[in-house]
């Protein structure tokens, strides 16, 4: 086939797998890139159809409000607390799990449940074992501990912290797994040799091997994390304690109130937080480069 013809079929090829994708990228661009930008605009006017230019007034209106403080220094903990907390719980199930133990394909199903399950369902379950007459201060009970109010106190935030972990481990540990899996077995059996032991494995082989997986499963537990509002509406509603007063809640909050510019702002602060935060991962994943044994 001479350079003509290669050259019109590598043409036909590449148009036919644009039109393939064409659905796709139209709704990206009709769904998020369009609104995404609308949202831009109007985060830089007056109110909702006016084009009046106010500059950073309303970043500095929605920076110095007390609500989205709190909402904004919640957040933060959560992240700082669940986000390690998911990553430890995953890894270690995961390792498990790799290990082939008894009733393997059991456990792994059973963590996997919890990714197919109904928000419904999830904010049913927790309520029944977290409310005042649940099944945590049944338990308390039976030690003559006094009964603790989980979803109107400061303990809903270790409610939501659980609540996280449980809804999205089950993702994670697949991850895991998979990194894992993709571990050569012969580094393991070299180690053998030489008399190293499980730590000195886990150690030197195990967690730099899957350090790559590892920035991926932050970014995903992150990004997660802020996708839990829906169970945690569910359960504590739109006003719950202030101790987990999230961002989501400040936005929700103000699309009821139809205020749609301060919402606009929130998603963009938002967005702007998690890209930063994902070049810096990417760019520590970078700089720490492939993993030399």
């Amino acid at each position: 086939m001479d350079k003509n013809k290669k050259y019109k079929l590598s043409r036909k090829e590449s148009f036919a797998g644009f039109l393939f994708c064409l659905p796709s990228i139209l709704g990206l661009l009709v769904f998020f890139v369009i609104p995404f930008c609308v949202c831009i605009y109007m985060s830089f006017t007056e109110n909702i159809g006016s084009s009046d230019f106010v500059g950073l007034k309303n970043y500095m209106d929605v920076l110095g409000s007390a609500a989205f403080r709190l909402a904004a220094v919640n957040t933060f903990r959560f992240n700082l607390v669940a986000v390690p907390a998911i990553m430890a719980v995953s890894l270690a199930v995961a390792l498990l799990l790799f290990r082939k133990l008894q009733g393997y394909n059991f456990f792994r199903t059973v963590f996997i449940f919890p990714l197919v399950l109904p928000a419904a369902s999830v904010v049913l379950f927790f309520q029944i074992v977290f409310s005042e007459t649940g099944m945590i201060n049944d338990i308390l009970g039976w030690f003559d501990i006094s009964p603790v109010n989980w979803m109107k106190s400061s303990d809903s935030f270790a409610v939501l912290v659980v609540l996280y972990i449980w809804k999205n481990s089950g993702f994670n540990i697949i991850l895991f797994l998979s990194a894992l899996n993709s571990i050569p077995r012969e580094y393991y059996e070299a180690s053998d040799i030489d008399g190293a032991g499980k730590r000195a494995q886990f150690f030197g082989i195990t967690l730099p091997l899957i350090v790559p997986y590892t920035f991926f499963i932050f970014i995903i537990s992150v990004i997660n994390s802020f996708k839990s509002f829906r169970e945690a509406y569910a359960l504590f509603g739109s006003h719950p304690d202030q101790g987990i007063y999230m961002i989501q809640h400040f936005m929700n909050n103000n699309f009821q109130n139809l205020n749609y510019i301060r919402l606009a702002v929130g998603a963009i602060l938002i967005f702007v937080v998690i890209f930063i935060l994902v070049l810096l991962l990417l760019g520590a994943k970078n700089k720490a480069g492939d993993v030399e044994l």
